[in-house]
C-alpha cells in the first residue's frame, strides 16, 4: 500500500501556559497542505524500514514511523519512506508520516480501529500526530493533541512555502516566549484581516535570532501575499495568495513548495 502523507501549516499559534510536565499548552489552527512524502508499507517476513530522499536525523528506532508501527503489534512489514517534506521546518512531516503509518497498517491488516482509536495511538507518538488521522482543518489545544473541528477554508488560494537552511530546536523556540491566553478565534477573524490579528507567537524571538526567516516573510508580503507566517516553531515560512506567483523570485536556493489549496 502506498500513501502520500501531507504536511501542515499553523494558522496562528498561541502559547497558553507551561505545564507541570515540562510541555506547553498551545492554541492553533492546523491546516493540511498537499506537499507530501511518499510512504509504502507491504507485508514481509521480517520488519524493515528504509528511507530515500531527504536525510532524516537520528537512528531508525527514533523514527516516528517505526514508533507508530510498534504501537499496533501487527505482523512484520517492510516500510519505505521517500522523504520530501523538509525536516525541522515546523511543517509536521514526521508526525504525518507516523499517522499515515497507523492508517495504512489499519487498512492493510483490517484492524478496524476507529478514528478515535487511531488518534489516541497517534498522540502517543507526537503532539501533532493526531491531526493527520483526518484530512481537514482542526483547532489544536493542549500539546496540540486535543482537536476540534473548525470552519476555515483556503480553497482557491495559492500557497508558497519556503524553508531556509536554518534548524530551530524546541528549546530555542520556547526561549523568550511569554505564555498568554488569546481571546481571538480564527473563525471570527475575516481572512483579509489575518495579517493584523492572527499571530504566531514564536516569531518575535525567532526573528531576532534568525533574521533570514523574517526577511522571507517580508518578501512574501512584498510579492503580494494576503497573509504570511512562520509555521509552527519554524523555520518554514508560508504566504497565501489570491493568484499564482513565481516563488523562485523570492527564494530559488532553498527547499520550497507552491500550489493551489
Amino acid at each position: 500500500m502506498v500513501a502520500f502523507p501531507p504536511c501542515k501549516i499553523n494558522l496562528g499559534l498561541n502559547v497558553v501556559r507551561k505545564r507541570s510536565d515540562g510541555y506547553h499548552d498551545i492554541a492553533t489552527c492546523f491546516y493540511p497542505v498537499p506537499w507530501t512524502d511518499i510512504l509504502e508499507i507491504i507485508p514481509s517476513e521480517k520488519f524493515s524500514f528504509t528511507v530515500s530522499g531527504n536525510v532524516i536525523p537520528g537512528s531508525e528506532d527514533d523514527n516516528l514511523c517505526v514508533k507508530a508501527y510498534k504501537l499496533l503489534n501487527t505482523p512484520p512489514v517492510k516500510i519505505h519512506l521517500h522523504k520530501i517534506i523538509p525536516t525541522g521546518a515546523g511543517l509536521g512531516g514526521g508526525s504525518s508520516d507516523a499517522a499515515w503509518t497507523l492508517r495504512l497498517l489499519n487498512d492493510l491488516f483490517v484492524l478496524k480501529l476507529s478514528k478515535d482509536e487511531l488518534r489516541n495511538h497517534a498522540s502517543k507518538v507526537g503532539s501533532d500526530c493526531a491531526f493527520f488521522i483526518d484530512d481537514v482543518p482542526m483547532i489544536g489545544t493542549g500539546r496540540g493533541e486535543l482537536l476540534t473541528s473548525v470552519n476555515v477554508s483556503l480553497k482557491g488560494k495559492y500557497i508558497v512555502i519556503i524553508k531556509p537552511d536554518v534548524h530551530i530546536s524546541t528549546v530555542q523556540a520556547y526561549t523568550g516566549v511569554v505564555p498568554k491566553v488569546s481571546g481571538l478565534s480564527i473563525e471570527n477573524i475575516p481572512f483579509n484581516e489575518w495579517k493584523k490579528y492572527l499571530k504566531n507567537e514564536f516569531e518575535e524571538t525567532i526573528f531576532q535570532k534568525f533574521p533570514v526567516i523574517k526577511s522571507i516573510k517580508e518578501a512574501l508580503y512584498t510579492a503580494g501575499a494576503i497573509y504570511a507566517s512562520m509555521s509552527g516553531s519554524g523555520s518554514a515560512v508560508y504566504g497565501i495568495f489570491s493568484e499564482n506567483i513565481d516563488h523562485e523570485k523570492i527564494s530559488s536556493h532553498t527547499p520550497s513548495y507552491s500550489g493551489w489549496l
